[in-house]
């Protein structure tokens, strides 16, 4: 499991392009065969990219770094389906999960095992540290709840699905959705925000091969962009920004943990200071 450090705000001045892709920016989580976590010290979020192979299994490991017993002794876990058909099973019990789908795994959980039905399946992995056990649930993306925001005038038209929030799927620290924009539009999370009582994940996907994602981070008045593809995920710090546009409409799966699970708790940001 690899280690990333948490960032001062000072520090991104001073920083290269290839220096904010290797702290901020996870890369390459998508392998086939193989299980990616990336631990950060940004509220002790683990983040990690499955992609199972149709006929095998793989086995979320126990990483000496956690210093626990099993995997979930003192975490939760979220389980989001980013392509084709896979199966987790959580202590004997399967679930299936496609696109969008997310399965939220409680504390206390021990054995958790991944597969897939068909070539090209993949699923992201997003934990942090919890203190009480909630059960493992099944939100498929149908059932989470929807709404849409932002308009075509500032093409930020957008479809938002919280499948873990403090009003449905209860959770420790996690909160957790999936936001689409619509065809034609390209910008998210615009105009922006901060919560200095969080750290966000982004993920990117379902943006095509031969085009990018424009994401930004920083403080108001300092902004540094990461240039991205689809299955890419981004850390952001809570003192930092967190908006992109992208070359098409794309989707993006964002978790969150931290102090408060209050989903209206973010700093706005005019677009005049950025």
């Amino acid at each position: 499991m690899e280690i990333r450090h948490a960032t001062h705000p000072d520090e991104l001045a001073k920083m290269s392009d290839d220096d904010i892709r290797q702290r901020f920016v996870i890369s390459d989580l998508f392998t086939p065969g193989a299980i990616k976590a990336v631990y950060s010290h940004e509220d002790r979020m683990v983040l990690g990219g499955v992609h199972p192979e149709p006929g095998t299994t793989l086995d979320l490991e126990n990483y000496p770094s956690l210093r626990a017993e099993y995997f979930c002794q003192r975490r939760e876990l979220a389980v989001t389906g980013i392509s084709g058909t896979g199966t987790v099973t959580v202590d004997g019990e399967e679930y299936v999960l496609q696109s969008k789908d997310v399965l939220y795994i409680g504390q206390g959980a021990k054995k958790i095992q991944f597969a897939a039905t068909q070539d090209g399946t993949r699923l992201f992995l997003s934990s942090a540290v919890s203190h009480s056990a909630f059960p493992t649930t099944l939100i498929p993306a149908d059932e989470a709840l929807t709404t849409t925001t932002g308009d075509e005038k500032h093409a930020n038209r957008r479809v938002v699905r919280k499948h873990i929030h403090d009003e449905g799927v209860r959770s420790s620290q996690l909160v957790l959705g999936i936001t689409s924009p619509k065809e034609g539009n390209v910008w998210n999370s615009m105009p922006p925000h901060t919560h200095d009582r969080r750290t966000e994940v982004y993920l990117y996907f379902d943006l095509g091969e031969d085009e990018r994602l424009f994401h930004f981070m920083g403080t108001p008045g300092q902004t540094r962009h990461i240039k991205m593809q689809s299955g890419e995920a981004v850390i952001s710090p809570a003192w930092s920004m967190h908006f992109g546009a992208g070359t098409s409409n794309y989707s993006f799966l964002w978790v969150m943990a931290g102090e408060n699970q209050s989903f209206a708790d973010m700093d706005q940001i005019g677009v005049n200071e950025i």
